[in-house]
């Protein structure tokens, strides 16, 4: 990646020549100007290619004659007849790749931007990095954090078209320096019901209005609950339901009783759990593990689990995932690099995955996100969003999830979901945690509101000329 040009190491053998010939050239005359214009007019038959040896020869002379002027006997060291430009300083190639990011950006994790570009130094040298994170939005999120009540927090939304963030926002109350928005250990709860549900769809053709049924409590998982006995007490629902009101017994018979695990985590690993997926930052692997165990996969299927874990990045990436019709986007952060020269070393480029889910397996878990604003557990944080200038324009969904960890000093709290123009292409997805310290402040949801409502104002105002088209 980098390279130091040693100009020692280039005319090293030529110094003992060069010096036999200085000494011979010592003892040469120089004959007299006009003799040698003598010669020239005394030869007007001389042919165009004598006069090009004797040209040659003269250029030689006048550069050997002139060493003599500027190191005359008893002075300084002849040098080589090709001097050695210096030491270049050590830099990128001219162009870098993707996977070079990680080792130049390095430390440099770039979330909690407020300003561009970024200066990096790598090997000694300064390098502008130009984001594509909105500098507004993050300042925004920044100044609205609950650093009283919160543990951890990280915030990531995309484009989920090109895959560019446009705000890495995170806060760990204990480590400043851990970025939350790339570590994949908090449990994913609920929100591996997407996958679920796409496996669902994908695997076993259901639809968001396939009839399920449950016993007993919504939000419980009791093994009592994972057997298909109906009775007068058995309630019935869709699954479109079950995934708004995070149905846990719905969901567990899904997975203990009704899908091949296989098949489970084949559509697991299709969205980016256990395998590395290309950043510009190191970025852990999220964690997913099924068994035989019929009870085990029941709380991995409705997310009843700690096992199971991801990154609010990649949680970004699963919703961007169903908002492209199935495919998935390698995330980007970098828009373009500019080297101590001011060349252009790097500019970023989408590059869209093959599809993990088909498109209509898509169009299903859109449906099913959008029933959880409207009629789920993401209703309170969305309220009167049908009333709202901006959210009203909008179509929203989303996945709610919460668990807290072993010690039960920390409530993880998340909603992944999306926001598109009704009548437009803008779209943003967005994945938020919120670890909780003993009291409840801030909640998941209600973050993503508060980014989409100050995204979507600005772009509408950039969009529409001043007396345009109102908000309404």
């Amino acid at each position: 990646m980098t390279g130091i040009y040693h100009p020692d190491d280039r005319h090293a053998s030529r110094q003992p020549g060069w010096k036999a010939y200085q000494e011979r050239l010592k003892q040469r005359q120089r004959p007299p100007a006009p003799n040698r214009k003598k010669i020239q007019r005394n030869r007007p038959d001389l042919k165009f290619t004598g006069l090009l040896k004797i040209t040659g020869l003269l250029i030689v002379l006048l550069v050997l004659v002139g060493g003599l002027f500027l190191y005359p006997k008893g002075g300084a060291e002849v040098p080589p007849a090709e001097t050695p430009p210096a030491a270049a300083s050590p830099k990128l190639a001219a162009r870098i790749q993707k996977s070079d990011l990680r080792i130049l950006l390095g430390q440099n994790h770039l979330t909690n931007v407020t300003q561009q570009p970024v200066q990096v130094v790598f090997d000694g040298h300064p390098y502008k990095v130009r984001t594509s994170l909105d500098m507004g939005l993050q300042q925004y999120l920044l100044d609205n954090l609950d650093r009283v009540n919160s543990r951890y927090i990280g915030i990531v939304a995309m484009q989920p078209q090109t895959g560019r963030l446009i705000t890495m926002v995170g806060f760990d109350k204990q480590n400043p320096a851990h970025d939350p928005c790339v570590c994949a250990d908090y449990p994913a709860a609920s929100l591996f019901k997407i996958v679920t549900a796409a496996a669902a769809v994908e695997k076993k053709g259901y639809t968001a209005g396939t009839n399920l049924k449950f016993n007993g409590y919504k939000h419980t998982l009791y093994k009592r609950q994972l057997t298909d006995t109906t009775n007068r007490y058995t309630i019935s629902t869709t699954l479109e339901d079950a995934f708004a009101q995070s149905i846990n017994p719905v969901f567990g018979k899904i997975g203990a009783l009704y899908i091949d695990p296989a098949a489970l985590k084949a559509v697991g690993d299709a969205l980016g759990f256990n395998r590395e997926m290309n950043f510009d930052l190191p970025w852990p692997v999220s964690h997913l593990e099924i068994d035989d165990d019929t009870y085990h996969r029941a709380e991995i299927a409705s997310g009843f689990n700690r096992e199971t874990t991801l990154s609010p990045l990649h949680g970004a990436v699963i919703v961007a995932t169903m908002i492209n019709g199935g495919k998935p986007v390698e995330p980007t952060l970098v828009d373009q690099i500019v080297d101590d020269r001011g060349n252009s070393i790097y500019r970023g480029a989408p590059h869209v995955l093959p599809p993990a889910v088909s498109a209509g397996t898509a169009t299903q878990l859109q449906r099913m996100m959008e029933a959880t604003i409207t009629s789920g557990t993401g209703r309170r944080a969305f309220r009167g969003h049908g009333k709202s200038a901006v959210l009203s324009r909008l179509t929203l969904g989303g996945k709610t999830g919460s668990i807290s960890n072993q010690a039960n000093d920390t409530r993880f709290d998340w909603f992944a979901g999306f926001a598109t123009e009704k009548n437009g292409s803008e779209k943003l997805a967005i994945a938020v945690m919120v670890g909780h310290g003993e009291y409840i402040g801030t909640r998941a949801g209600h973050y993503a509101r508060m980014a989409f409502e100050y995204y979507f104002k600005e772009y509408f105002a950039q969009k529409e000329p001043v007396g345009g088209a109102s908000n309404s």
